[in-house]
């Protein structure tokens, strides 16, 4: 996401004709989202991007599992 965001800025930069940044070859310029495309495609390929949607999932059902059991104790305070 890192380097999305710095290609849109360079993209930006670049497109006004802004300081050194206008003076960069567009194969730099461009380089970030080919980076962030590199990123995206070896997160959903090693699984990393389902092993973090499964922790957040099993974060999700822990708290709610929580909030539960309080509920079932009400004068009670973990």
């Amino acid at each position: 996401m890192v380097a999305l965001v710095i290609g849109v800025i360079l993209l930006g930069l670049k497109l006004a004709g802004v300081s050194w940044v206008a003076g960069l070859g567009w194969h730099w310029v461009l380089a970030p989202f080919g980076l962030a495309a590199l990123w995206w495609w070896w997160a959903d390929w090693s699984g990393y991007t389902r092993r973090k949607a499964m922790e957040k999932e099993e974060a999700r059902k822990a708290a709610r599992l929580a909030r539960a059991r309080a509920n079932l104790r009400p004068g009670e305070r973990p």
